[in-house]
């Protein structure tokens, strides 16, 4: 009766915090608030023993990711507690839309991002320059094209290694080796694009490559790239790493640490995270198009 009591409480303060975090008018200071008020419900309820989602994805929003990882990110560390707020993400983009952003900016983490396009590393530098909260201590941006042999030193040489509390990697291409070659830092939190048309019990990746990218000679296909969730799930388990959830598409999942886990993480089936609209739709017609390529399995 407790724990019932708890959950109708947390509801009613959560709900309006959720609702408020979807109005894009919200100023900066006031989506801090909102996001620190969100975090410390969740932090209560598992002090007082009660596991607030039985799916990660239930407590996603966006702020500056593409989908829901913001939220789900906030959530996971309030489970696992934030060790020395470091995040390092592996293809950042121009840095407005991406992992990191959010906890760079509105909590205070350090980050330390990789992007392979020059272009975007400026546009990347230029938005964080921009914001009030990395005046003083702006994020580490690397111009680089990662491979599987200097991956490790490029994150060195970005002055971190350890653990870090997110680690994220998307870079549409080697994803697999590049995760399978990491060992400088033991990330927390890993947060891995997959890609999702791949039948759920196929478990390959694109054959390695330096200068991989994902797109065939006329360049008309694009979706020979990157790797099968059961490809990184193997990977992952192999590296001390639980699967315990996605996004709401299934293609963003999300890995915590073995000695990390908890009674209010989930366990997800690799079927039920494909079990989605857009998965299922990737799978009947996309899949069929690139399903001869020369996928490697592992």
């Amino acid at each position: 009766m407790l724990k019932k009591l708890l959950m109708k409480i947390l509801r009613r303060v959560m709900l309006p915090l959720f609702e408020a975090l979807t109005h894009r008018t919200q100023t900066p200071s006031v989506n801090q608030q909102i996001q620190t008020s969100l975090m410390t419900q969740w932090i209560l309820a598992k002090r007082q023993n009660v596991k607030v989602f039985s799916e990660i994805q239930d407590a996603g929003f966006r702020c500056y990711s593409e989908f829901e990882e913001d939220g789900i990110i906030l959530y996971l560390l309030s489970l696992i507690d934030a060790r020395d707020r470091t995040v390092v993400e592996m293809c950042c983009g121009s840095g407005d839309e991406c992992m990191a952003a959010n906890l760079i900016i509105n909590h205070g983490f350090k980050g330390h991002l990789f992007e392979g396009d020059k272009f975007r590393v400026r546009n990347a530098k230029n938005f964080f320059s921009r914001q009030k909260d990395c005046r003083c201590v702006k994020p580490n941006i690397t111009h680089a094209w990662i491979t599987k042999s200097n991956v490790n030193d490029l994150i060195k040489a970005s002055g971190v290694a350890g653990e870090v509390d997110v680690f994220s990697l998307d870079v549409d291409g080697n994803d697999y080796h590049i995760w399978e070659a990491v060992d400088v830092i033991q990330p927390r939190i890993c947060v891995f694009e997959t890609h999702d048309i791949v039948p759920t019990d196929l478990a390959v990746t694109v054959p390695y490559s330096d200068d991989f990218v994902a797109m065939d000679k006329t360049g008309a296909e694009k979706d020979f790239r990157s790797a099968s969730l059961a490809a990184m799930d193997k990977l992952s388990r192999s590296k001390g790493y639980t699967l315990v959830g996605s996004h709401k598409h299934g293609f963003n999942v999300f890995y915590v640490r073995n000695d990390l886990l908890n009674q209010f993480l989930p366990r997800p089936t690799l079927e039920s995270i494909h079990d989605n609209e857009w998965t299922r739709d990737g799978q009947k017609n996309r899949w069929p198009l690139v399903k001869e390529f020369p996928w490697v399995e592992v």
